[in-house]
């Protein structure tokens, strides 16, 4: 991560951007979930909050941990049911009554390397645009959650990753070039790996000031709030926070 040195405004002070890490497997209903937060955290602190997306592997391998962590609970048709009555719980998403039972996507792998390279992509782009403004990485990232847990689309087949990304502008061809070229490869590797060095749990998981909060799971926005109202109450490194 990087420090937190550039100086944005918010409620009319002089401070400090919060940068956040988030990592999440575009599989996983709980960042599903989480990304009203996001919007929200986004919406209340602009530019002023800075937040960089990354990948972990939770469903690298989907019928492994499905038949193991399921096993004894009702393998597909519990995970099934355990993800609905998630959704009816949280009334801001939708989850397909069909969901692991009409379609099975083998890895969360295959959409994670293609969004790698949609962020490459994104990244120059990104460095003029507004942090709060959805950029086309944000947006495909939806599309290809919405289209697996309200629509049931195997999001990890290139052709369905295509046609969604295409329908929102997205250069293939770019997105291919950055695959071939092994950019796309390096960067979702990093990603990885250095999930496994900050020591994260799963999906989702956010990351703050420089590694020493991190918040994991189902998060409420009022606890993200109090986290990054914190680190702009005590932004140098040196200070503890007592969130």
């Amino acid at each position: 991560m990087h420090g937190n040195t550039c100086l944005s405004t918010y409620s009319g002070n002089v401070m400090e951007v919060v940068e956040i890490t988030y990592f999440s497997d575009v599989l996983c209903v709980w960042a599903y979930v989480a990304q009203a937060r996001i919007d929200a955290v986004k919406e209340k602190f602009g530019d002023t909050v800075r937040i960089e997306h990354r990948f972990c592997s939770v469903f690298g391998d989907t019928a492994r941990k499905i038949t193991s962590t399921w096993k004894d609970k009702g393998g597909y048709d519990g995970f099934n049911s355990h993800l609905r009555q998630v959704a009816g719980r949280f009334p801001h998403i939708m989850v397909h009554s069909d969901i692991w039972l009409k379609t099975r996507p083998l890895t969360s792998a295959s959409t994670h390397l293609f969004m790698k390279a949609v962020q490459e992509e994104n990244r120059e782009s990104a460095v003029t645009a507004s942090q709060s403004a959805p950029s086309i990485f944000d947006q495909v990232m939806w599309a290809f959650r919405c289209a697996f847990f309200k629509e049931c689309r195997d999001i990890s087949r290139w052709d369905v990753q295509c046609e969604i990304a295409e329908s929102l502008g997205v250069d293939i061809g770019a997105i291919e070039e950055r695959i071939h070229s092994g950019i796309a490869f390096a960067r979702l590797a990093a990603d990885y790996q250095d999930a496994d060095k900050m020591r994260i749990e799963g999906s989702p998981s956010f990351v703050l000031n420089e590694g020493r909060q991190k918040l994991y799971g189902n998060v409420g926005f009022h606890l993200m709030d109090a986290n990054i109202q914190e680190l702009f109450r005590a932004p140098h490194t040196d200070e503890a926070s007592w969130c």
